[in-house]
């Protein structure tokens, strides 16, 4: 049976296919969409949402010890926050076969930093593969848990943003049932004190050199010789950007099991070519290695050290111009910057938290990082995934060292980032008796990439009820005394939220709660909120008076019409919040039916 998959896609059917039991992850672009197909599988593999990466990896690793194969799959920076279990567990090794997903973006289409992941294979002493399209995202995938259970250990499975959502043909199979390996008990392998992992280390070198066998013999690395005068050193979607420049004017080693390398077959190939190019994207973790082993080759030196590799970057960096193609005017091209989406809860409070003097906001990571822009421009840092908190503490701490400051620092983050590593920051700010303002924006759901369930939610990641966790019961559980609850979306609600934390020499945490406004609801959402989002706003054209106060919010269902000097509503856009309304001096703007 034959599909059109993504990358993505692919993955999940590999893990299906390869007779996995368990798969964890935590949501991020581009891998978030692997757990999603996998859970489709809910008859055969148990999947899970995970607070975060780190207890992804953890909560893998105890299904790999239990017997079972398993994955963790996550987006490229989730693998900093899973770096401490990585580690460990390459020493220990594994009992069912155990894949960890890192997908990779360079380009940094949706993410903070463009990292490149390779470098943990390498610094983990792992095997890692990188496969080219979807049909070897799903076979390489299932090779990677044979190799795992071969070599006792986890296998790295990297991926870049260009895989993981382009669709090619994939060919699949019927699933293979692997049992569930016998636990035995085994403190000397499991027990990681130092005088077991001491022991454990000396076999992670004797592994690595089986491995370094493994890649030279393997076919997952392979030669491809055309043209001799060109030869190129590639992995991942490389190879087949590489192709569509040099087609077959060039010869190449294509390598999927990119750690350890194949130095071998490296030395073999760069026997056969005159000049080789080593094009790979983000570090020159390639090039490095092969000019380690006395070979010379360009790779770094002609291609840019970021961003993707792909034909027109290569074509460009080698013969120093691209394809003729149209030129676009830039200066007639209408800037389209991303915004708060229409009815979307967190505009209420960044409109007002943006007009406060002697606040510095410090973000995260979700939707509401978009407070930076205009027309809020309420934002002042953003570090990573649950730092807002943190870091906001730092900042008062050191604001508090002024005489005579009156700043106060205001930490402001979502719910699903708030279980993932807030509530860390909130624990630092009581117990270092810090003062101050944490904002946690609860829109019932992970909005960023693309409403995946969260321990707030109510609800598993294959649709099971389950505890509804509250967050203010951690926060006050954290030891926070001052707390409150508030609808976004009144205005008069925030303002004097805010009032009161600035007023307040503790710290304090104001929860906003209102479901995004994309969200398919719940019972309880609907019971909860008063059926949200049923009655649109409209402008009363006779009393509004084109100041545009209204068009400040942000609010992409509001435009301005120059001709009458009047705003406007597109009612298919509104969801009827009303923050316009509550801005609007004149009371010219109403809800349809008044």
């Amino acid at each position: 049976m034959k599909k059109l998959m993504t990358g993505n896609e692919a993955i999940a059917r590999g893990a299906y296919e390869a007779g996995v039991k368990y798969a964890s992850a935590y949501p991020g672009t581009p891998s978030t969409e692997i757990l999603e197909n996998i859970a489709l599988y809910k008859d055969k593999i148990k999947a899970e949402w995970a607070p975060n990466e780190k207890v992804a990896v953890e909560s893998a690793a105890g299904a790999s010890i239990a017997g079972a194969r398993t994955v963790a799959s996550m987006k490229h920076v989730g693998l900093n926050v899973a770096a401490d279990p990585l580690f460990t567990i390459a020493y220990t090794g594994i009992n069912g076969g155990f894949v960890i997903i890192t997908a990779d973006e360079p380009g940094q289409h949706s993410s903070q930093n463009e990292q490149d992941n390779r470098n943990y294979a390498r610094s983990a002493k792992v095997p890692m593969l990188e496969p080219s399209d979807s049909q070897e995202a799903k076979d390489m995938f299932k090779e990677a848990f044979e190799i795992s259970e071969k070599y006792d250990t986890p296998v790295l499975y990297r991926l870049t943003t260009r895989l993981c959502h382009s669709k090619s043909i994939v060919e699949c199979e019927d699933r293979k049932e692997v049992g569930i390996k016998e636990y035995v008990k085994n403190p000397n392998k499991y027990v990681t004190v130092p005088a077991v992992s001491k022991v454990l280390r000396v076999k992670v070198e004797e592994r690595m050199h089986k491995l370094e066998d493994f890649s030279n013999m393997t076919n997952l690395n392979y030669m491809e010789i055309n043209n001799t005068k060109i030869g190129v050193i590639t992995s991942g979607m490389c190879i087949n950007f590489s192709k569509e420049v040099f087609g077959k004017n060039a010869s190449y080693l294509k390598l999927g099991f990119t750690f350890p390398m194949p130095d071998e077959k490296i030395k073999e190939f760069a026997s056969k070519v005159d000049k080789i190019y080593v094009i790979e994207e983000n570090d020159p973790f390639i090039e490095e290695h092969v000019k380690a082993l006395g070979i010379e080759c360009h790779g770094k030196d002609v291609f840019p050290a970021y961003g993707e590799m792909t034909p027109d970057v290569i074509r460009k960096a080698v013969y120093g111009k691209t394809f003729d193609y149209i030129e676009t005017n830039e200066e007639l091209l209408v800037p389209r910057p991303p915004t708060f989406c229409a009815g979307c809860p967190h505009r209420g409070l960044f409109y007002e938290l943006g007009r406060r003097k002697d606040v510095v906001v410090s973000g995260d990571i979700g939707c509401y990082t978009l407070g930076f822009a205009h027309p809020y421009n309420a934002m002042d840092c953003v570090v990573c995934m649950g730092a807002s908190l943190g870091s906001g503490h730092g900042a008062q701490q050191v604001f508090n060292m002024i005489e005579g400051n009156k700043k106060r620092v205001v930490g402001v983050l979502g719910d699903s980032t708030f279980f993932h590593t807030g509530i860390n920051g909130l624990l630092d700010i009581i117990y270092n008796k810090g003062n101050s303002i944490s904002i946690i924006l609860d829109n019932r759901i992970t909005g960023m990439t693309g409403h995946q369930q969260n321990p707030g939610s109510g609800y598993t990641l294959q649709g099971e009820e389950t505890t509804q966790i509250s967050i203010e019961a951690v926060v006050k559980a954290c030891g926070i005394k001052n707390v409150r609850v508030i609808n976004p979306n009144k205005l008069d609600e925030v303002n004097d939220a805010l009032d009161w934390a600035l007023e307040n020499e503790e710290a304090s945490v104001i929860i906003t709660r209102w479901p995004c406004a994309l969200k398919k609801f719940s019972p309880q959402d609907i019971e909860e909120f008063d059926k949200p989002f049923t009655t649109k706003c409209k402008v009363l054209e006779d009393l509004c008076i084109g100041c545009k106060k209204c068009t400040k919010t942000g609010c992409p269902a509001i435009s301005y019409n120059k001709d009458i000097k009047k705003s406007n509503i597109d009612r298919n856009q509104c969801l009827g919040c009303e923050v316009c309304a509550q801005v609007c001096p004149k009371q010219a703007i109403v809800k349809e039916g008044e």
